[in-house]
């Protein structure tokens, strides 16, 4: 800062937990305190912004220090990576803005790309809804990977091309073939796996919003749970050797029509796991942040709208992880699951969607409750106040692989699970919405839907 003045900053002193430099003066600048210190710090002296110059901070340490500097409206910035540190590229311009993903209570897991990179180079890769959030991310790691071939299959023609678009400009070398089509067409599943010969498939496409699939369960199950049989069923046949399946912790217990559809999409895995050389890998975490329909794009509208800010519920938690870090779960599961195994991230605790919305204020500058309001507007059906990742079933059989957890999943009543998917989908298709109900409780017997009375007064109890 001293030697380029032209970046405008001017170090005015220190903030340091080390006893031994308390009182100290490096390069004429003092060590005011430690961090119990820093509030009184940057009133005293009207501190502008902080600088945090460690990299690799906690998630928890971090959330202490800018709840201060949130507190003042003060800006946080932190030094970047190690890895730029030693390869002289950082400088005053490469700092990083603290943003909300470092404060929700959990370092990202870092996990070892060499392994990703040896079962996708030059492989035929297939993403099924590769328009989507997960989908995208998809698609732009694997393409770091030199696969040999990528494919990009989605119903909505508008994100495959921009996705496409991406990709073209980044990796130009790339041979990327995009396919407009339905997950559930098995005419076209065969076409796409009879034509192009996929290797490995990550299985993204599926509806994912809570309320809308409450409405229109038929969708939920002809999508989720047929989309995905008809996919597995192609790619057993043409001996794909990796299959991956994004799943939900609303599988867990569910109490929404998605999370049990994505709790059958589990159990046909399961089923077909041993028919075949194909290795069927589940994947299972919780909310992604910022992906489409997230709660934070809804947040940053309403703020920048001047409030209300809406939550369901003031004590509702969920688990969060970035896009980029679900999808390297998603990759790294793929290259140590074995076949029949549920991969599930250990995502630290879960975070208040309350505490979310304030920080997300504070951020912006404003005062929750105060400059912008936030609004309780009840549990929606289907939804619940926590989410768990795996069941007590589950739980007895859990064991660390690489900074994730492995598990068998939970089974179900195999002797009757054909027939009632036949019947099923014969509702789904005829739109019988009770029907389908009824049948998602046989199946799932750990389905327990909340009257709509309960739900509207939020009382609802995870």
């Amino acid at each position: 800062m001293v030697n380029h003045p032209e970046f405008g900053y001017q170090p005015i002193g220190f903030i340091d937990d080390h006893p031994a430099k308390q009182r100290v003066s490096i390069h004429g600048v003092d060590v005011l305190g430690t961090r119990r210190d820093l509030l009184r710090v940057i009133e005293r002296l009207g501190v502008e912004e902080l600088m945090i110059a460690i990299s690799d901070l906690s998630a928890s340490d971090l959330r202490e220090v800018a709840a201060v500097c949130l507190q003042k409206h003060i800006p946080v910035r932190r030094v970047p990576g190690v890895s730029l540190l030693l390869d002289d590229q950082a400088s005053l311009q490469s700092l990083e803005e603290v943003d909300l993903e470092n404060l929700l209570g959990r370092s990202e897991v870092e996990l070892d790309p060499e392994r990703v990179i040896r079962y996708l180079q030059g492989r035929v890769v297939l993403v099924t809804g590769a328009g989507g959030s997960i989908g995208s991310e998809l698609c732009r790691q694997i393409s770091r990977c030199r696969p040999a071939q990528l494919l990009l299959l989605g119903k909505g023609e508008n994100s495959i091309y921009q996705i496409q678009h991406e990709l073209a400009a980044v990796f130009p070398e790339q041979k990327t073939i995009c396919v407009i089509g339905d997950i559930g067409n098995p005419g076209k599943m065969e076409f796409l796996f009879g034509t192009y010969h996929p290797q490995v498939v990550f299985h993204t496409g599926a509806h994912k919003h809570v309320p809308f699939m409450e409405d229109c369960p038929e969708e939920a199950v002809l999508n989720n749970v047929f989309g995905t049989q008809t996919v597995a069923r192609a790619a057993l046949k043409h001996m794909v050797e990796r299959f991956v399946l994004i799943s939900s912790d609303k599988a867990v217990n569910p109490s929404s029509v998605m999370g049990t559809t994505k709790k059958i999409a589990e159990l046909i895995l399961q089923q077909l796991a041993p028919q075949g050389s194909t290795q069927f890998i589940t994947v299972r975490f919780g909310n992604v942040l910022r992906s489409r329909g997230s709660v934070m794009p809804l947040f940053e509208q309403q703020i920048r709208a001047g409030g209300p800010v809406t939550v369901t519920h003031p004590e509702m938690t969920r688990y969060f992880m970035s896009i980029p870090e679900a999808v390297r779960l998603v990759l790294h599961s793929g290259a140590i699951g074995k076949n029949g195994d549920l991969c599930i991230l250990d995502m630290g605790e879960p975070v208040r969607i309350a505490a979310l919305a304030e920080n997300m204020i504070r951020m912006a500058g404003k005062r929750p409750y105060e400059e912008i309001d936030i609004v309780f507007t009840g549990i929606r059906a289907g939804e619940k106040l926590t989410e768990i990742l795996f069941t007590e079933a589950e739980a007895r059989t859990l064991q660390k692989a690489d900074k994730l957890l492995l598990c068998r999943p939970e089974g179900c009543d195999w002797e009757h699970f054909d027939e009632r998917l036949v019947r099923l989908k014969q509702a789904a298709e005829g739109c019988l919405r009770e029907e389908v109900i009824g049948l998602l409780k046989e199946i799932i017997p750990a389905y327990q839907p909340f009257p709509s009375d309960i739900v509207a007064s939020g009382l609802h109890k995870a």
